[in-house]
Parts: structure tokens; C-alpha cells; sequence
């Protein structure tokens, strides 16, 4: 109905022109003398173009104010979408704590052009402690850093953080989930007169939103380290319980028959039992040689699990004197993997060439890494006694002393799997898949090999008695 009413604005004016036109030619011919008559239908036009014109530029005043106002709101949106991806990587990336919420408090500032930006945390007792502040001079009580930490007598009380004339126009609550953590606000000189819109509101609370992600990311992050600690330390205990501590004691059982036989001058006996103890002893250097190994592994993000495997390999076979085969295809060695999958291939390929030396009675030993079908996989051979492999199907109560449970919960842990093929007197592989793509790989320090060089195609680690010698050769 509206454009209708338009066009008979437009009709009208149409009309009103030939009608005076008309009038000018008959009736006003005789009453206005020339050029009178002849001017009035120009006239007429021009009354009606500028009244026109006026309406049509106020209208496309109005439209292009409306278009600038919403080109400004959506300027505002991006620069708070931009920020809060530049916050998220951060997160994501697991950057330093402490720098991202003080990045949050910054962005804070400037996207609602505030003259101070506070972030607190609750305390025990309903407290709140500043843990970071951006402002200009002289808004914050305490200069930076040193306010920061400074105590709130109550909860949500940033105020006090505040120097007189500035006061807290805008607050956010700071948490994951329901659980709050602390509060997000801005501060702006006393008696401003600005109205905060929809999109301050979501700026703000966006902020928080990342800070509460950042705050529990860092916790999460703790808690793993110290989960990390504990298995660690449960499984050097494992280690020095199943291997040391035996042996130890085996040791001991052994000098106190040895001292018996002497003294009982029984020497070729005694020697018997010497000799067994040289060998408890050569065995309890080799497992404390691989637990020096496994504690001081290599940094995989940026080496690539194909170099930790080899230069591992080549360490393995000098001290279990087994002669050791590695082979990477070069798709395997730039195979693309989180550093959580590569730190558990590494971890899984240990493993099972600790279960070699200890079960198998082997004399050789194949590690290789493979690409099939967006899968790593790694394959690690011995040709040694071999077991029945359809004892895994009863339980992990079957197999306590070989590790394989702990080899199938990494495996699952990065979305693998392990699978074991060996029968007696034939030997036993150990095959692990592991989806690649999961996460690209920490890219490399300034001068640091590229994934292809990272991996020679095949590597033969041939171990004699002393001291270890190392072979390549092509694949």
C-alpha cells in the first residue's frame, strides 16, 4: 500500500504540471500577460522538483546514516569476533596463562574504549583478588603491576581497585559452565553520560566467557601435569618393584649361598652361584639403563616420532645387545600427528621392545613405521620364544608382567589400536594404526630438519658385544 501511494504522489504532481500547463494556454492566457503565463507551469515544476528532491535526499540522508550506523556495529562485532579468535588460538595453543587473561583485559579496554578494564577472582571468604588490570595513568589505585593482587573487601567490589572520579559501569561474571571464578568489568571517568547497547553487553560477556575458558583450560592443564607425575612415579616404582627390587633380592639370596658354599669348600659350586650372580647383575644394569632411557625421552614435537624411534633403536640395541632393524617409509616420517599421538607411538614402540628383551629370548628385532590408508603404522618383529596370543582374549589378569594393557589404553587414548600376532616358537609383532591429521605437528625451530630428513628410509642398528655399531643402509 505504501508504494501505491507513492506512485500517486507521482501522479499527482504529473497532473497538477498538465493542469497548469492547460490553464496557462486558455484561461491564464488572457488574465497574465507574457511571459508570466509561460513562466508559471515552470514554476510549478520547480516547487514540485525541489519538494521532491527534498524528500528524496532527506529519505537517502536517513538510509545512508542508517547504513553507517550498522557498517559501525558490524565493525565492532568483527573486531570483538577477531579478538575472541585470537584469544581462542591462544587457548588453544596452550600459551602462557597469565599473558592471555592480561591480552583479555586489554581487549576489554579497548573495544568498549574504557578508561580502566579489571579482571578479579573470587576468594574463599567472598573476597576478590585483582589478577590483572589495564588502564590509563592514574585510574587504578595501585600502579601496575603492583595493584595487581591487591584484596576486595566484597564480592564484586571492583571499585575499590579505583582512584576517585572513576567508578564500574559494566561487569561480567568470569567462569566455565555455572561455576563462577571472578568478575570482568570496566571502568569510566564518574558522570559519563553513555548508554551501553546489546552489542557492549556481548563484548563483554564474550571476554568473560574466554577468560572463564582460560582459567579452567589452566587448571585442566595442572591437573594433567600432576596426573602425569603421579603415573610416572607409579610406574618407576612398577619398574624398580618388578626389576631391581627382585634382582636385589636375588642377589642377596645368591652371596649368602656363595658365602655358605666357601665356607663349606664347596668353590666350583660357589662359582656356579658367582656366575649366576654376574648375570642378575648384567640384567638389572640393562633395566636401569632403559629407565634412564624412558626418562629422559626425546622431545618429539619437534624432532617427529620416525627420529626419536631411530635414535632410540640405535640406543636399545647397544644395551641389549640385539641386533635391531629400523625402517620409515618417508610418508610415515611426514606423517602429520598431535604431539599427544607421537608421545604415545614412542611410548607403545618402548614398550614392546622392552617386552622383547625381557620375554622373547630374541636375537633379532624389526621396528618399522608405515602410512596405509591415513593410518600410521608401527610394526615392531622379534624372532624370539613367541607366546599364545589367545590368551589376551581372557583378561589383563593373564598378562600382568607384559605391559600390554597399559600399550592398549595409549593406543585408545589417540583413537588407535594394538594388536599382537605370535604363536610359539614363531616370534611376536606387535601392530599399532593411529589416525594422522589429529594435529599437525609443532612446526620446526629455525634451522631444524624438515620431516623428510627426519627419517632415513632404512636404518640397521647391529649390535656386537662392545661397543655398538650403527649401519644404514637403502631400503
Amino acid at each position: 500500500m505504501h508504494r501505491r501511494r507513492r506512485w500517486l504522489v507521482v501522479a499527482a504532481a504529473v497532473l497538477l504540471v498538465g493542469a497548469v500547463e492547460a490553464l496557462s494556454d486558455t484561461a491564464l492566457d488572457a488574465v497574465l500577460p507574457f511571459p508570466f503565463h509561460a513562466l508559471l507551469p515552470v514554476a510549478v515544476v520547480a516547487a514540485l522538483g525541489g519538494a521532491g528532491a527534498w524528500l528524496a535526499f532527506r529519505q537517502i540522508d536517513t538510509l545512508t546514516r542508517d547504513l553507517r550506523e550498522r557498517n559501525e556495529v558490524l565493525e565492532a562485532r568483527n573486531d570483538v569476533l577477531r579478538a575472541v579468535y585470537d584469544i581462542s588460538l591462544a587457548v588453544t595453543r596452550q600459551a602462557d596463562p597469565d599473558e592471555t587473561i592480561a591480552a583479555i583485559v586489554d581487549h576489554a579496554r579497548k573495544l568498549l574504549r574504557a578508561d580502566g578494564a579489571l579482571l578479579a577472582l573470587d576468594g574463599p571468604g567472598g573476597e576478590l583478588r585483582l589478577r590483572a588490570a589495564k588502564a590509563a595513568p592514574g585510574v587504578l589505585v595501585g600502579d601496575e603491576p603492583a595493584g595487581v593482587g591487591v584484596m576486595a573487601p566484597a564480592e564484586d567490589d571492583l571499585g575499590c581497585f579505583l582512584k576517585t572520579g572513576y567508578e564500574i559501569r559494566l561487569t561480567a561474571p568470569v567462569g566455565h559452565g555455572e561455576n563462577r571464578v571472578g568478575v570482568l568489568g570496566v571502568a569510566f571517568v564518574c558522570g559519563l553520560s553513555r548508554h551501553f547497547d546489546a552489542v557492549d553487553l556481548e563484548t563483554l560477556s564474550a571476554l568473560a566467557t574466554q577468560a572463564g575458558l582460560t582459567l579452567e583450560a589452566a587448571r585442566l592443564q595442572g591437573e594433567l601435569r600432576r596426573v602425569a607425575i603421579q603415573g610416572e612415579r607409579e610406574r618407576i616404582a612398577r619398574e624398580m618393584h618388578d626389576g631391581l627390587a627382585q634382582v636385589l633380592g636375588y642377589v642377596n639370596t645368591k652371596s649368602q649361598a656363595v658365602e655358605e658354599l666357601l665356607a663349606a669348600g664347596r668353590v666350583p659350586e660357589a662359582r656356579r652361584q658367582l656366575a649366576e650372580l654376574a648375570a642378575a647383575a648384567r640384567s638389572v644394569y640393562v633395566d636401569v639403563r632403559e629407565a634412564i632411557l624412558s626418562l629422559a625421552a626425546p622431545a618429539l614435537p619437534y624432532r617427529g616420532v620416525a627420529a626419536a624411534l631411530e635414535e632410540y633403536a640405535a640406543a636399545y640395541a647397544e644395551s641389549s645387545k640385539l641386533a635391531v632393524r629400523f625402517k620409515a617409509s618417508p610418508e610415515a616420517a611426514g606423517a602429520e600427528l598431535s604431539a599427544a599421538a607421537q608421545a604415545e607411538v614412542f611410548s607403545i614402540a618402548r614398550e614392546a621392545l622392552t617386552n622383547v628383551r625381557k620375554h622373547a629370548r630374541a636375537q633379532r628385532v624389526t621396528v618399522g613405521l608405515s602410512l596405509k590408508a591415513e593410518e600410521l603404522v608401527l610394526r615392531v618383529t622379534d624372532d624370539g620364544v613367541g607366546f599364545e596370543a589367545d590368551v589376551l582374549a581372557v583378561g589383563p589378569e593373564r598378562w600382568p608382567h607384559f605391559g600390554l594393557a597399559g600399550m592398549r589404553e595409549r593406543a585408545e587414548s589417540v583413537g588407535g589400536s594394538v594388536v599382537w600376532h605370535s604363536r610359539p616358537g614363531a616370534g611376536t609383532e606387535v601392530e599399532l594404526h593411529v589416525p594422522v591429521g589429529i594435529g599437525p605437528r609443532i612446526p620446526l625451530p629455525p634451522g631444524g630438519s624438515s620431516p623428510g630428513e627426519l627419517g632415513r628410509p632404512v636404518t640397521q642398528h647391529q649390535a656386537v658385544q662392545s661397543p655398538a655399531r650403527t649401519v644404514s643402509e637403502a631400503d
